[in-house]
């Protein structure tokens, strides 16, 4: 039998792959004309040559310092576009040699021990086939993964990276794909090229990370949100949102928040870019210069005041208040200081008190708090 699957293998590559308009990849563009007079082939102009022999699955590649250009993102596309484009029947049979190749590598590996040693190279043979046409399948569909990957330019990750996210994807779906259903791989790979895409997205393009959950709920807030624009000619509010997503107006305007970019502050403004969007934000933490002088001054009245009180007096209230270091010290703390009780200390305390309320040391206080 595995005899029988290699004759079939052998005989689907030496018809070897032929392009059609049915293609499972949706975009990219063919390769240039051009011969060489020696061998018929395309000149290697852009450093990716296909292979001569009828059964190669795989390009062969070569480094050609000539053809590399600085850009890498038209040499990526000029190299994937040598690949040749698959129809329907070219998929199913090179699915079939993945599975079969599965296959073998479940025999060779498997923990019933090593096959039989008139199987063994058998099952090596169709091991290394099934790499092969798994390769030649995930090679013909890298336009599909370019196509996709435009569509989510300018949302914070660059255009090859969302190409490599999605080479990812293309992988999982040469690896899950069932060519039994009858469906074509390009349709079922899509799926997998966008949520690898999709995901990466939400992991890597923005500068604070968001839950996987939560950006689908906030890009399905996003896609309401310009429907019902379209449809009403206006903004829709948080309870018009709330009732098509069946949420409440409060969570809305929680995802709205969560759906805002972050900017820079040293994000350029005006046409000269003369100013920063930092120069506009105001530093809470900075001391107001009126403010400053104004509790400068104050503190030279309240020394001023404390001068017409006995030195223990202005001590106890200066400890008391933490005039001095900014730390208001307990009854306890100041007896020590003074070697009294607390309670003599609170009665100093008492006694001074009433003394700065009188009249005549308090009005020049009161003003500064009518300031206040």
């Amino acid at each position: 039998m595995v005899a029988q699957s290699r004759t079939e293998v052998k005989n689907s590559t030496e018809a070897g792959p032929e392009s059609s308009p049915d293609s499972s990849a949706e975009a990219g563009s063919e390769a240039a004309t051009g011969t060489n007079s020696d061998t018929g082939q395309p000149p290697p102009e852009e450093g990716f040559v296909l292979a001569e022999g009828d059964d190669a699955d795989e390009p062969e590649q070569q480094v050609l310092v000539a053809g590399a250009t600085a850009d890498p993102v038209k040499d990526y596309l000029k190299l994937i576009g040598r690949v040749s484009l698959l129809n329907a029947e070219q998929e199913v049979e090179l699915a079939k040699r993945i599975e079969a190749g599965l296959f073998a590598e479940e025999k060779l590996g498997g923990e019933a021990g090593a096959p039989p040693e008139d199987l063994g190279a058998e099952y090596e043979w169709l091991a290394e086939d099934g790499r092969q046409a798994k390769n030649h399948l995930l090679e013909a569909n890298l336009r599909l993964v370019v196509s996709l990957a435009k569509r989510y330019t300018g949302r914070g990750m660059g255009f090859l990276d969302l190409i490599q996210e999605g080479n990812l994807g293309l992988i999982r779906a040469v690896e899950k794909f069932d060519y039994s259903k009858g469906y074509k791989f390009s349709t079922y790979a899509t799926w997998w090229i966008r949520q690898a895409i999709t995901r990466a997205m939400a992991d890597q393009a923005r500068t604070i990370r968001i839950p996987v959950h939560m950006v689908e709920v906030i890009n399905k807030l996003a896609r309401v949100q310009r429907q019902m624009l379209q449809d009403l000619g206006r903004a829709a509010t948080p309870e018009e949102l709330a009732k098509e997503l069946d949420m409440t107006p409060e969570k809305v305007v929680e995802v709205q928040k969560y759906g805002r970019e972050p900017i820079s502050l040293h994000t350029p403004l005006g046409d000269d870019g003369g100013s920063e969007f930092g120069d506009l934000i105001e530093d809470s933490e900075a001391v107001v210069p009126a403010d400053a002088v104004a509790f400068r001054l104050l503190q030279e009245q309240v020394y001023s005041v404390l001068e017409t009180l006995s030195e223990r007096e202005a001590g106890v209230v200066s400890l008391r208040f933490g005039l001095g270091d900014g730390q208001p010290k307990t009854l306890d703390e100041i007896g020590k200081v003074y070697g009294v009780t607390r309670e003599r200390i609170r009665q100093i305390e008492s006694k001074t008190m009433s003394k700065l309320r009188h009249p005549s040391r308090s009005q020049v206080l009161r003003d500064y708090l009518d300031l206040t």
